[in-house]
């Protein structure tokens, strides 16, 4: 896969949590819980996320330019989106920006073609499911089944546009204004989430609180950024002694490299699912103003 170390890492907790999910799954099978098949169909779909997002889909194109962004502040990668592309280009040059910002700015852009790509893998599952769901004439309990999962998709990817479309303006603005130093969350997941939250059915404590946890969970994101980049320079001094023939020096570098290794992938676990219990929360607060 040509992966750098940071990018195995992150494909390793994935996978811990796809492989969780799953289990979860199969308990919930054997119990009859899944008679519809909707927690099956996003298990697949989490999948197809985690796939296409490595370049393990079988796609030569989908397979992100991994480079290291330590090197030149950013990494070279496309967008694949035209306005992202141009507010991105506009913001690289009007001197607004200092290296640190940009690194940040990048990761939000990052983040935003992450969304849409699921998005879009998320809308083709849904027009699949109605292609098949038409096709079939079936007045049965299971046909109305279908029908409410076919909604819950369809809730799902408005919840999921309106992300996308609050991101792309949130970029719009922070491109052409810069950053304002008064803001309350930095990294683009919180923003994402702080948002959201914001627009659910929470009481002004339960908001409260769930800002105080926000902070937290952006405590570890940083946490988790720090051992990324301690391991990417990690790496890159490990194959710079291995060329260099001197045994203990190259010994005490793999130690180091495995040490950062083990706890980037274990903090990349813990943030993952910290932030699939948040979504899952306000998930639930928006499905409820709906009702």
């Amino acid at each position: 896969l040509h992966l750098s170390a940071v990018k195995l890492a992150e494909l390793h907790s994935d996978l811990k949590i796809q492989e969780k999910d799953e289990l979860s799954w199969k308990k919930l099978k054997a119990e009859g819980l899944d008679e519809d098949g909707e927690k099956e169909a996003k298990l697949r779909r989490n999948l197809n996320v985690i796939m296409t997002k490595y370049g393990m889909n079988g796609k030569k194109d989908s397979q992100l330019v991994d480079s290291n962004y330590i090197k030149d502040g950013t990494e070279s990668d496309t967008l694949d989106d035209p306005r992202l592309e141009k507010l991105w280009s506009k913001a690289k040059t009007s001197g607004k920006f200092s290296d640190e910002e940009l690194d940040k700015l990048w990761r939000e852009f990052k983040h935003h073609k992450e969304k849409i790509r699921e998005y879009n893998i998320l809308l083709e599952t849904v027009s699949r499911t109605e292609d098949i769901h038409k096709n079939v004439i079936d007045p049965s309990e299971e046909n109305l089944v279908k029908e409410e999962v076919l909604h819950n998709k369809h809730r799902e990817l408005k919840e999921k546009l309106r992300s996308i479309n609050q991101g792309f303006e949130r970029l719009r603005k922070v491109s052409h204004q810069g950053y304002d130093t008064t803001s309350e969350f930095e990294e683009p997941r919180v923003i994402d989430l702080w948002d959201m939250a914001k627009s659910a059915n929470f009481t002004e404590k339960e908001l409260e609180s769930f800002r105080e946890e926000l902070k937290h969970f952006e405590a570890k994101i940083e946490k988790h950024h720090h051992y990324q980049k301690q391991l990417e320079i990690s790496h890159q001094k490990l194959k710079h002694v291995e060329g260099t023939g001197d045994k203990d020096h190259l010994n005490r570098n793999k130690e180091k490299y495995a040490m950062l290794e083990e706890k980037t992938k274990e903090l990349g676990y813990k943030v993952k699912k910290h932030l699939q219990d948040l979504s899952s929360r306000i998930s639930q607060g928006l499905q409820h103003n709906e009702l």
